[in-house]
């Protein structure tokens, strides 16, 4: 079973927690117009490895092997962060299957839920916690 952390817990793991590793699972469009997160301040940087591929949105069958290219270690916490929580939990779970020990699912993602006129990033998640963020 995976376990959910919210944004402010990842940030705050990842400041004491060198080997840790925050991979955004979402495609590259939304990299580039909605935003990533800015680990900057912590001198780390965010892994961008999509879990779907745009714009057919099929699962990335080297997803996987993409994470272990990226030099993350298979023992170290590895945050997984989507726009809400979705596609990261699916991307959690086969990290975990592929025998990563410690994978974790960023509840509410990078925008978080739709609040009640449809708009993301007020109620929750990455951006909402007012934690670092950047957008080319």
């Amino acid at each position: 079973m995976i376990a959910h952390v919210t944004p402010a817990e990842v940030w705050a793991l990842l400041s004491k927690t060198p080997e840790a590793a925050l991979c955004d699972v979402r495609t590259e469009p939304e990299w580039r117009f909605v935003g990533i997160p800015d680990l900057s301040p912590l001198g780390r940087t965010v892994l961008l490895i999509s879990w779907q591929i745009y714009p057919e949105m099929a699962v990335a069958d080297d997803f996987c092997a993409q994470l272990r290219a990226a030099g993350c270690d298979p023992a170290a916490p590895l945050f997984f962060l989507c726009r809400s929580g979705v596609r990261s939990l699916a991307a959690a779970e086969a990290a975990a299957a592929a025998g990563f020990a410690c994978c974790f699912n960023v509840s509410d993602g990078f925008e978080g839920p739709l609040d009640g006129e449809s708009r993301r990033g007020r109620r929750g998640g990455w951006k909402a916690a007012g934690l670092p963020w950047r957008q080319s």
